[in-house]
């Protein structure tokens, strides 16, 4: 693997030289720049000279997503205004959007370790890379283009939508490498398939993220789109936007850029560590962010980490994918259940394909019902319904405990997106 863009370190021990230099200068720089962590790092009686080891980043307080609605406009802001270059907001689904300042180096460090990902999925720089993300107020177009130019491949800002364009670029422009969310993916995917374009285009790779992806929905792009390989990209707003971290070509996990962040993995509701290959909610401390700086903030995304070094030979750790987020659980008749344990038994089924929706209703005598709708796969006949529903319904009950109704219904019948597909629909009284 090249190292243009890798780091600097060569094992675990002066990882964490780095970070804990890093949680240091990003304390002593909140304390100093920010109202907000001066008043919260004062009512934990924890100040900068205190930070001594990496196990004092226990003694931090969390950072929420309200303190970022609450300090709107420019909430954790640690710098003059006169030093903020660019400002981006999460596409917020409650209250205030959630805005992020951003300093000239905050977006040069953005752009390098984003050209780490494009080198990590062993592109070169004959590659054309199809953006094909929202722009504007989101990170995620910019985000993709500033690295793809870093790293020297072209760049191709077709943005989100518009699938004609999309097929006609990937045709005439042999685009080599679409960007894109895995549901926008499964749409071009298909879309391609109908029009016959698959011996037209020189697709070989798909970096995709934003949402979370079932194995069969993977299986599906990489067949219909005849891809050399696909790699899942992680990223949020508030940590600088996407390309965080990235699989590499041995998929055993995701790398993450330990440099330049530092991640816990914590129970949700005793914010305690969880053991290696348990579900818990990823905290992130950044290392050098400017701007904004994130001290335990409580991301909401959930993921395990994978505890051995990957065999790449990279020294960066690996945590899971995303495997759904904290606040999309499911409490259906006194179950906790994560979207995400639905996905994989889904993804192990073999005549249906990768959409699906959960829809919850509240039932005149009073009770919850839960019914997961699925494709049959299109060389499936609907004759195999009542069989394919059985057995479902049979592994759900299984696995998750509960007793729901499955409903098989026709290939391409369930909506496709642009973006990120919609499929928990809650109808249930609040």
């Amino acid at each position: 693997m090249g190292s243009r863009f890798m780091p600097a370190f060569a094992d675990p021990k002066e990882l964490r030289a780095l970070q804990l230099e890093g949680l240091k200068w990003t304390v002593s720089h909140a304390y100093a720049g920010s109202s907000f962590y001066r008043e919260r790092l004062d009512e934990a009686g924890v100040h900068p000279e205190d930070i001594r080891s990496l196990e004092d980043l226990r003694s931090l307080p969390f950072t929420t997503a309200d303190d970022l609605r609450e300090g709107y406009p420019f909430p954790l802001l640690s710098v003059p205004l006169s030093k903020v270059v660019r400002i981006h907001s999460s596409s917020g689904t409650t209250g205030k959007r959630k805005i992020l300042a951003y300093t000239q180096k905050d977006l040069d460090d953005w752009a390098h370790f984003f050209a780490r990902c494009y080198e990590m999925a062993e592109l070169t720089p004959e590659d054309r890379v199809q953006i094909s993300v929202g722009y504007g107020l989101w990170t995620a177009g910019v985000g993709f283009q500033l690295g793809c130019e870093k790293f020297g491949a072209m760049a191709i800002p077709v943005g989100p939508g518009n699938i004609d364009l999309q097929c006609e670029f990937l045709v005439d422009l042999q685009s080599t490498v679409l960007c894109c969310t895995a549901s926008m993916a499964l749409l071009m995917a298909e879309e391609i398939q109908r029009r016959g374009l698959r011996d037209r285009i020189a697709l070989r790779k798909l970096i995709y993220g934003s949402e979370r992806s079932s194995d069969s929905m993977r299986r599906r792009i990489k067949e219909l789109l005849g891809l050399e390989d696909m790699f899942d990209i992680p990223g949020m707003t508030e940590l600088y936007g996407p390309g965080t971290g990235l699989e590499c070509p041995r998929h055993e996990g995701i790398h993450y850029w330990a440099d330049y962040y530092i991640l816990e993995i914590l129970d949700p509701v005793t914010l305690e560590p969880v053991p290696e290959g348990e579900i818990g909610e990823m905290v992130v401390t950044t290392l050098r962010k400017e701007a904004a700086p994130l001290i335990r903030y409580r991301t909401r995304d959930l993921t395990r980490w994978v505890g051995h070094p990957c065999s790449c030979g990279s020294p960066l750790p690996l945590h899971d994918r995303i495997l759904g987020r904290s606040d999309d659980m499911i409490i259906f008749r006194g179950v906790n259940i994560y979207p995400g344990q639905i996905d994989q038994i889904l993804s192990e089924m073999d005549e249906i394909g990768s959409e699906y929706q959960i829809v919850l209703e509240r039932g005149e005598d009073g009770r919850d019902y839960m019914t997961v709708r699925v494709e049959r796969l299109q060389d499936v006949p609907a004759q195999r319904n009542p069989q394919i529903e059985g057995r479902i319904a049979e592994e759900i009950k299984k696995r998750i405990l509960v007793s729901c109704r499955v409903e098989a219904v026709d290939y391409g019948a369930l909506p496709r997106s642009e973006r990120k597909s919609k499929r928990i629909f809650d109808r249930r009284p609040q």
